[in-house]
């Protein structure tokens, strides 16, 4: 009778071991998941943190490579240097940067020359307060160039001098000035820089920041005139379609759209793309009258992407029985 129990005891031992470590190890893989997963979402939400910072030190980089080229403009060299130097230190193959930099170190370079004693202009003894009345006046008129010189003239005299009503005179000469300068005079360049001068005192509003925006469009469209007809025609269709009538001094964007259009389908035309070149010589139309090259190869595209369709034969008529 003690044998028999003494038997049984080992091996109701055996059964329950397996099932209580089996219970374990599912345990231990759970907390294993679980790590996995905190850990997963830890490493994602770290991505999109340096994803961020690195679009916002990238953003402040470009506003201080802005900033270099103004003060470069005012031969503020010592400033530009110091700016390029933040910006070679946070990223060494920003574009532009080297070279601007070896620029800067140049001019910086160049001797100041000494003004000679009997040259010496007169000095403006007028009051401050009298230059400030003749730069509103000179505003209000619109005589945007000559306000700006008599603000040169005061601040020169008195950087103090009703400072923040100063700035805002600046603000808008300089962002009318840009305009006119794009919009009445086809100077592109110039005015661009004007409103990049009048950012510095103020955010630009919406439309002269959409429009400096469609003159370097325009001025990027040109550099590739003759050189690549493709880029050419797609950036001028964007200044088109907002700016038609800005130009630089030789051509309108519509015209220069509808010349690099005609040029563009004349060359798919060569490559045998005939329903893409019918698509830029109707572009080219929707501007004005093809001229005569673009005329007769838009007539060979039509053809070859559009052939016409072969007409049935007519039945043959049976020959009448002779009775």
């Amino acid at each position: 009778m003690s044998e028999n129990l003494g038997n049984t005891q080992p091996v109701k031992s055996a059964k329950k071991s397996p099932r209580w470590r089996s219970l374990l190890i599912g345990i231990l893989g759970i907390l294993v998941l679980l790590a996995l997963a905190g850990f997963g979402g830890y490493e994602n939400a770290i991505g999109v943190r340096n994803q961020a910072k690195t679009e916002l030190i990238n953003s402040q980089l470009m506003d201080q490579f802005q900033r270099a080229l103004v003060d470069e403009q005012f031969k503020r060299y010592d400033d530009a240097k110091q700016r390029l130097t933040f910006i070679l230190q946070n990223d060494s193959s920003f574009p532009g940067a080297q070279t601007e930099m070896a620029k800067i170190l140049v001019l910086m370079s160049i001797p100041t020359a000494t003004a000679t004693p009997t040259l010496t202009p007169t000095p403006d003894v007028r009051g401050q307060q009298a230059m400030f009345a003749a730069a509103q006046q000179l505003v209000s008129a619109g005589n945007w160039a000559n306000a700006l010189t008599e603000l040169d003239q005061l601040r020169k005299q008195d950087p103090t001098f009703n400072t923040s009503q100063v700035d805002g005179l600046y603000y808008y000469a300089l962002r009318n000035y840009g305009v006119d300068l794009i919009t009445k005079q086809g100077n592109l360049e110039g005015g661009i820089y004007e409103l990049t001068l009048a950012e510095r005192f103020a955010p630009l509003d919406k439309d002269a920041s959409s429009l400096r925006d469609g003159a370097r469009l325009y001025l990027d469209a040109a550099s590739f005139w003759q050189l690549d007809w493709a880029t050419a025609a797609n950036e001028l269709q964007q200044v088109f379609s907002a700016y038609p009538a800005m130009w630089d001094g030789t051509m309108t964007a519509a015209q220069r759209y509808q010349f690099a259009s005609e040029r563009y389908g004349d060359q798919l035309l060569e490559q045998s793309r005939y329903c893409e070149a019918v698509k830029q010589y109707q572009a080219a139309q929707g501007v004005g009258a093809l001229d005569q090259t673009a005329a007769k190869g838009f007539n060979q595209a039509y053809q070859k992407c559009y052939p016409p369709t072969p007409t049935a034969a007519a039945p043959a008529i049976p020959p009448i029985a002779t009775p």
